[in-house]
């Protein structure tokens, strides 16, 4: 049966980033992908220079009015990420409200994007606006954190975090990344995640995951949008085993980060740090990998 997706997200001419990184691997996955582009621009801004144009609001609601019109707005799911404004913000929470009225069982992926150091306008309008109705959310530890308003530093903590998190809407959550220590030593960085469901007797249950995941020496641009995807994607296969679907992501995204840095130092050369468009993302190169991951990343169940 046809899955399709509406992806609202950034756009890049040259490399990978927002929409660039979500569609293909999508489709290699088999979902049909209608993309939304909430920027155009001439590559991602790692880059020293890029231009380009911005889509507003307003020229958001044009766009999807036009779907409207024709009768072609049956989504399965919603993936969004970066968002730059509070407008274009509370116009996609507008769209998802619309399109779950229309299809109850629509999930919202959402990528609540306030970066490492926060983008302060836009915390107000995720926390009372889209957490709420997003289904899957992946923040990181210090969004979860400004999300919640507790510190994580212990599991224990990332566990009630992730909690309240549920408690605010979203069924499934992964922090993608923490500053807890990892068991396998400091060349590794921890991931969390947990996902609710209701048994057929009414009551709930909660599977939550841990996982290890190697650091890489470098700067990725487009990785939190390829593992959203690739969350949706393998969380749609396995709606409810959350372990495997993260062994399957995070399998993903280690083959694809594993192919990219290997090139990027054959670019570079002996000694010197690759630059950003030599770190862009080896995704057609990937496509084996996505499709058929070998599973090389395994999440272990904590409760």
């Amino acid at each position: 049966m046809e899955c399709r997706v509406l992806s609202i997200q950034s756009h890049v001419v040259r490399g990978y980033v927002g929409n660039k990184s979500a569609s293909f691997p999508l489709q290699v996955l088999g979902f049909e992908v209608d993309s939304i582009n909430s920027v155009q621009f001439s590559n991602h801004t790692g880059y020293s220079h890029w231009r380009g144009q911005v889509l507003t609001a307003d020229e958001l609601h044009v766009l999807y009015e036009g779907i409207k019109l024709n009768n072609v707005h049956k989504y399965d799911y919603v993936l969004t990420g970066y968002t730059r404004d509070t407008s274009f913000l509370e116009m996609v929470v507008d769209i998802v409200q619309e399109l779950k009225r229309a299809n109850p069982n629509l999930v919202y992926v959402c990528d609540p994007v306030l970066g490492d150091h926060g983008s302060m306008n836009l915390y107000p309008v995720y926390k009372n606006k889209v957490v709420p109705v997003a289904d899957i959310i992946t923040p990181n530890q210090f969004e979860a954190e400004l999300l919640t308003g507790k510190t994580i530093t212990t599991e224990k903590d990332a566990v009630e975090v992730m909690d309240l998190l549920h408690a605010m809407g979203p069924d499934t959550v992964v922090i993608t990344s923490s500053d807890l220590p990892s068991r396998l030593g400091d060349r590794f960085l921890v991931s969390l995640g947990s996902q609710r469901h209701v048994r057929p007797d009414g009551s709930r249950k909660t599977q939550r995951v841990r996982i290890d995941v190697p650091k890489v020496d470098a700067v990725f641009v487009g990785t939190g949008d390829l593992f959203a995807a690739m969350l949706l994607a393998w969380t749609h296969h396995y709606p409810k085993d959350l372990k495997m679907a993260c062994d399957k992501t995070f399998s993903v995204m280690h083959h694809v980060i594993k192919r990219t840095i290997a090139y990027a130092h054959e670019l570079a050369g002996p000694g010197r740090r690759p630059s950003p468009p030599q770190l862009e993302l080896r995704m057609v190169q990937s496509k084996a990998d996505i499709e058929n991951p070998d599973v090389v990343m395994e999440a272990t169940i904590i409760s």
